[in-house]
């Protein structure tokens, strides 16, 4: 059964996934307001402005530049139902060899962006009682034993976290909050012009290097994921009544996750007795 229309804010999304799942929605009828650093990206690959599409030139480090774009939408829709924080990127280095501009700025997009967009979303989603969060995380948001992918994983981490809270905090109201965990996806997110590589190498972190090595000579453009299929699968989830809080997106991902609740449960069995033995005796 064909869905109702619903109204989608999407971030980052004149490439990668972004753009698959804008693609999949216009199919679908849906209104999409889609936002993107320059708005010709979108205009070029999905047409001007119209009452199905709204292209947004949007800088999500610039603190006017997302109320504008929100309110645009509002104005233009009347309603948004669905969003999704999908803008970001992956910077590698060692949390010895990363400096302080590297962290901060890769914090800025995936993490303060999407925390400024929900700032000024939510405002709307709560005067409807209604709406969907749906934030883009990784499965290192999840699983991050990665050597030389700190300020990534972290800052993943930070977005899985907040939408844990988020989807606590706004159930009363009506809206929901999904934080999907993909695994490895075949886009340009690791090409040399979209991966943020750390200025400081250091050499004594072999690790680190061959992580590096290997996301750039090999896995890039070999991921087992597919955007298409990653698309479908988030405009699935949002069109539930149940929609899942945590939604993991492939193979490699699902097996990450079952490797890491099984590291937890061991980790919990073996200290158990010491650990509780931290509380008050009374």
């Amino acid at each position: 059964m064909k869905q109702a229309s619903r109204t989608w804010f999407i971030t980052g999304a004149s490439k990668g996934v972004g753009h698959k799942l804008v693609t999949h929605l216009l199919e679908q009828g849906h209104r999409v307001a889609a936002t993107s650093r320059t708005a010709a990206s979108l205009t070029d690959s999905f047409g001007t402005a119209s009452d199905r599409f709204l292209p947004l030139e949007v800088d999500l480090t610039n603190d006017r530049s997302i109320p504008d774009a929100i309110e645009k939408t509002v104005q233009w829709s009347g309603v948004i139902d669905v969003v999704v924080n999908n803008a970001g990127y992956a910077q590698q280095g060692t949390v010895e060899g990363l400096s302080d501009d590297e962290v901060r700025r890769n914090f800025e997009v995936n993490f303060f962006a999407p925390m400024a967009v929900l700032r000024n979303v939510l405002s709307q989603l709560r005067r409807q009682r209604s709406g969907h969060i749906i934030n883009i995380s990784s499965i290192v948001g999840y699983q991050g034993g990665y050597a030389g992918w700190g300020s990534y994983v972290a800052s993943k981490f930070a977005l899985s976290g907040l939408t844990e809270s988020l989807a606590a905090e706004v159930a009363e109201l009506g809206i929901r909050a999904t934080v999907v965990y993909p695994g490895p996806v075949r886009t340009d997110f690791l090409s040399n012009g979209a991966l943020a590589v750390a200025k400081r190498q250091i050499e004594d972190y072999a690790e680190a290097t061959a992580s590096l090595n290997l996301h750039l000579d090999t896995l890039h453009g070999r991921q087992a994921g597919d955007p298409d299929k990653l698309a479908l699968l988030i405009i699935q989830a949002a069109s539930v009544e149940s929609p899942p809080l945590h939604l993991f997106a492939g193979k490699i991902a699902n097996e990450l996750a079952t490797e890491k609740a099984g590291a937890v449960a061991t980790d919990l069995d073996a200290w158990r007795g010491s650990s509780e033995a931290t509380d008050f005796c009374d």
